[in-house]
C-alpha cells in the first residue's frame, strides 16, 4: 500500500504519535520519498486557501515539501516544520523555508498564520498538544486542515499483497495494514484528530471532507514508493527485498501495472475569534 494508514491503536500499544522511531525514519531516503509519494488533489488546496483570511501557511510535518509546494504554487507564503533534518534539507533545496523541530515543542515566536496544514503527518503529532499549538499559531478565522491520502488497491491485488506480507513479515507494522480496510483505519484517525481539536475549545466544529481520485502505477513506480512508507522504512534489507520481490511478482501477474484509487480524507476547523 503506497500510503500505509496510521497504526490501529490496541489497548496494549502506543498511539501512532508515540512511535517516534518510525516518525523520524522517513529521511532515510528523502530523494526517493519526494520522487515517489503521491501529491494531493488541487481541489483540496483550493478549498483550504479560499477559506483562509490570508496566505500565510504553516505546514506541519512538511517532509520534503510535497504539500508545501502545492500551497506555494497557489500563491501562499509557506513555512514548514519537520522533525527530520534530512527531509527539511531537501525541502530547502526545493526553495522552501523549514524549521527543524517536533511540532509539539516548536516555538512560533509570536508569529501568526492564516492556515496550519498537515499532509500525511498529523498521526505523528500528539493530537491534543498539536491542536493546542495550532490554535496558538493561528490568527482568528484561520484554518486548520489535516489530510491523508488513503490508497485502495484493486481487489485482485489486495489478497496477493496480503499473502506476501503474511509470509515474509507477519508480525510487522507493515503487515497490519491488511488487517483493517484502509478507509476504516483513516476514519479512526480522523475521529481522534477531531477530538483533539474540540478539546482545545478554540475552534468551531471540525468538518470532514473527502476527495476521490485515481492514479496509474507501473510495477517499478510502486516498488519505488513502497520503501518510503512507515511500515517499511525500518525493515531489514533482506526482508524488504523479499517483500518487494513478492509485490512485484503480484503486479506482473496482473499485467505489470494497475490503477490505484485514492480517497484524500480531511479534518478541518476554523479558529475562533479569541486569539
Amino acid at each position: 500500500m503506497p500510503t500505509v494508514p496510521p497504526e490501529q491503536e490496541r489497548p496494549s500499544e502506543r498511539e501512532p504519535h508515540q512511535h517516534r522511531e518510525v516518525a523520524e525514519s522517513f529521511g532515510t531516503d528523502a530523494e526517493r520519498y519526494d520522487r515517489s509519494r503521491p501529491r494531493y488533489p488541487q481541489a483540496l488546496v483550493d478549498r483550504i486557501v479560499a477559506a483562509c483570511p490570508g496566505l500565510d501557511v504553516l505546514d506541519v510535518g512538511c517532509g520534503t515539501g510535497i504539500a508545501a509546494r502545492q500551497f506555494a504554487a497557489a500563491g501562499c507564503k509557506v513555512l514548514g516544520v519537520d522533525v527530520d533534518a534530512r527531509m527539511a534539507a531537501l525541502a530547502r533545496q526545493r526553495g522552501l523555508e523549514v524549521e527543524v523541530a517536533a511540532f509539539e515543542s516548536w516555538d512560533p515566536a509570536g508569529r501568526k498564520f492564516d492556515a496550519v496544514v498537515s499532509g500525511q503527518a498529523w498521526h505523528w503529532v500528539d493530537p491534543d498538544a498539536g491542536a493546542a499549538k495550532a490554535a496558538r499559531a493561528l490568527r482568528p478565522g484561520g484554518r486548520l486542515a489535516m489530510f491523508w491520502n488513503a490508497a485502495q488497491l484493486p481487489p485482485e491485488l489486495l489478497e496477493s499483497f496480503a499473502e506476501v506480507y503474511r509470509r515474509v513479515i507477519p508480525d510487522s507494522l507493515a503487515a497490519r495494514q491488511w488487517a483493517v480496510p484502509v478507509l476504516d483505519a483513516y476514519a479512526t484517525q480522523c475521529d481522534r484528530t477531531a477530538d483533539g481539536i474540540r478539546e482545545t475549545g478554540a475552534f468551531g466544529d471540525p468538518e470532514q471532507w473527502r476527495f476521490d481520485w485515481e492514479q496509474p502505477y507501473t510495477r517499478d513506480e510502486l516498488l519505488d514508493q513502497l520503501p518510503t512508507t512507515g511500515g517499511h522504512t525500518r525493515l531489514p534489507a533482506a526482508e524488504l527485498r523479499e517483500v518487494l520481490a513478492g509485490v512485484g511478482a503480484a503486479i506482473d501477474a496482473v499485467g505489470g501495472g494497475f490503477m490505484m484509487r485514492y480517497a484524500t480524507v480531511v479534518v478541518a476547523a476554523t479558529r475562533g475569534d479569541a486569539a
